[in-house]
């Protein structure tokens, strides 16, 4: 220790020159909060990747693979056009056919019921149209609407979004039918025609 000229006491290896009870003694308690304060996010972020884990790991379990089995076992669903209250018949509650629109398009989304299902993490969209929760990344019932919702109010990026949700699901899901406008009237579609799409669609 020595006498830094103006009466405070300095330990030699001090570089700051702050005395007893300074910035050179408090360091190592420092560093040590800051060790405690990461241990303790990291147990944090574990816990919740368990609670996750938990809430929808387990829920693929054996009642999730009977709803896959019965998912797989389903018939290839024929073309039609649905209206809004036809389309919430395929909720995969009351029905274990799974159906969702986007951007007016109707889709059988059957093989993705670990997401779309009654307990998966996108299961408010199914047998709904999901445009507007898509294109406003809301996973909301604000973002459902029991009317026909034209999305006249969204702005050209939501739009742009809804239309690349649209290309996603065409690639990855089969393409069943329209959702009908009020009034609208669905389309006759010949087995020809269904079985083109399909085979286009493989």
């Amino acid at each position: 220790m020595a006498d830094d000229g103006d009466g405070r006491l300095r330990t030699e290896g001090s570089s700051d020159g702050g005395g007893l009870g300074g910035g050179g003694a408090g360091e190592a308690p420092a560093v040590g909060g800051k060790m405690l304060l990461n241990v303790g996010l990291l147990a944090l972020a574990l816990l919740a990747a368990y609670r996750l884990y938990l809430r929808w790991g387990t829920r693929s379990g054996p009642g999730g693979a009977a709803r896959q089995n019965q998912a797989a076992a389903l018939p290839r669903m024929k073309r039609r056009d649905f209206s809004l209250e036809q389309l919430r018949e395929f909720d995969g509650a009351r029905n274990p056919r799974i159906l969702l629109a986007v951007n007016g398009k109707v889709f059988d989304v059957t093989n993705g019921s670990k997401f779309y299902g009654p307990e998966g993490p996108y299961g408010i969209f199914a047998g709904r149209d999901a445009s507007r929760g898509l294109a406003t990344f809301c996973l909301d019932k604000d973002a459902l609407r029991d009317e026909y919702d034209d999305l006249s109010d969204l702005n050209a990026v939501q739009m742009e979004s809804v239309r690349e949700w649209e290309m996603q699901f065409k690639e990855k899901y089969d393409y069943v039918g329209r959702l009908l406008k009020p009034g609208e009237e669905p389309s006759e579609y010949t087995d020809e025609e269904d079985t083109k799409d399909h085979t286009k669609q493989e």
